[in-house]
């Protein structure tokens, strides 16, 4: 059986509640369409996958049929759409009076009006959660791509110390930090490349503006790259020289604070632990340090999946999530200090959960 078969059968095994799985592209890709194909070439734009446990229909139109043709694999059909009867006919057998499941954070509203319409199917289904938690347990192939994604992203947080110069912009610096990461072959960024000096990083979602460095200022960059697809997303704080003695301290301070949670939390991710435990070992001790100094400073939740998007499935907020660590997912290990007005740290690495614990990829 091939891996993208394999798939198939996990899904269902845990979704009981529909007959067929259908993914529907948009002027853009479904993350899922991938997952469940592996088709590396071409866009799909409305193309319809219809999934069973034992069989897939990807039904699609001449612009892009070879190059699904070309990529198919044992248990897929190729259907050519169109004004062909046989798609028409295939598409209603297979959903007409059936319980079909979506990607209902996904599929716009008006798509799922016509396909209910056109092929009245017998309900339709949100399977999002299930589709999630499905990609949260990664296989050797896509470990591997995260790994190559990981090594481009921390390469490149080495080598773009040396454009740290007085006078750089915010912007400035996430572009050569992007080509950086080309140059060490990302397909792109997985997210937009964040930048942040002086107080600007105690934003954990600023945007690079025009802002330029000073001695003494944090510099906090948090970017990903793209391996096959597949995301990093690795957070590095530096502090560019030395304002004041005191300055220093304070920031030098907060980093050691900052690296210890995030040591404390990667040592204790093993099987069966809920990973919102994990989040309050780092919370606590960044919240007790040296009598409550960062009580109240970290504000987000300490990781979340990672994979084919840079948020691959449900988070690990602690106010929600119950998820417990399992051999094969791949997460990160982020926590941060962040004061208004002075600056912020943010350590962040993408970790794989091991039978043993967890490594750093």
């Amino acid at each position: 059986m091939n891996r993208i078969m394999g798939r198939y059968k996990r899904f269902f095994a845990a979704e009981k509640r529909i007959d067929t799985l259908l993914i529907m592209n948009t002027g853009s890709q479904d993350p899922n369409f991938y997952y469940l194909t592996g088709f590396k070439s071409s866009l799909f734009e409305k193309n319809i996958l219809l999934i069973s446990k034992n069989h897939a229909y990807l039904f699609t139109y001449d612009l892009e049929y070879q190059d699904a043709v070309r990529q198919k694999f044992p248990g897929m059909e190729v259907v050519r759409m169109g004004n062909t009867v046989r798609a028409m006919t295939l598409l209603l057998k297979e959903i007409k009076g059936k319980r079909i499941g979506i990607n209902g954070e996904f599929l716009p509203f008006n798509y799922y009006e016509k396909l209910s319409k056109a092929y009245k199917p017998k309900t339709m289904i949100d399977v999002s959660e299930s589709l999630a938690n499905a990609r949260l347990i990664k296989d050797k192939n896509e470990i591997e791509n995260i790994r190559k994604a990981a090594k481009i992203t921390k390469t490149a947080h080495r080598l773009i110390q040396k454009h740290f110069k007085v006078g750089i912009t915010e912007i400035g610096l996430a572009k050569k930090f992007d080509e950086i990461s080309a140059e060490l072959g990302s397909e792109g960024p997985s997210f937009e490349t964040i930048v942040c000096f002086g107080s600007n990083a105690a934003l954990p979602h600023h945007s690079p503006d025009n802002t330029k460095l000073k001695k003494g200022d944090i510099i906090l960059i948090d970017a990903g790259a793209k391996a096959n697809r597949y995301c990093s997303d690795i957070t590095r704080s530096s502090l560019f020289g030395r304002k004041s003695v005191e300055d220093y301290r304070k920031k030098k301070e907060m980093y050691d604070t900052v690296k210890e949670a995030h040591d404390l939390a990667l040592k204790s991710i093993r099987e069966g632990v809920p990973l919102s435990r994990v989040h309050f070992i780092a919370a606590d001790y960044i919240n007790k340090k040296d009598n409550g100094k960062y009580n109240g400073k970290f504000i987000h939740s300490l990781g979340h999946s990672l994979g084919i998007e840079v948020h691959d499935g449900p988070g690990f907020s602690p106010a929600y999530s119950n998820i417990k660590a399992k051999a094969g997912m791949v997460i990160t290990d982020e926590p941060g200090i962040y004061i208004k007005g002075f600056g912020g740290i943010r350590i962040e690495d993408d970790v794989l959960v091991t039978e043993k614990g967890a490594v750093i990829l």
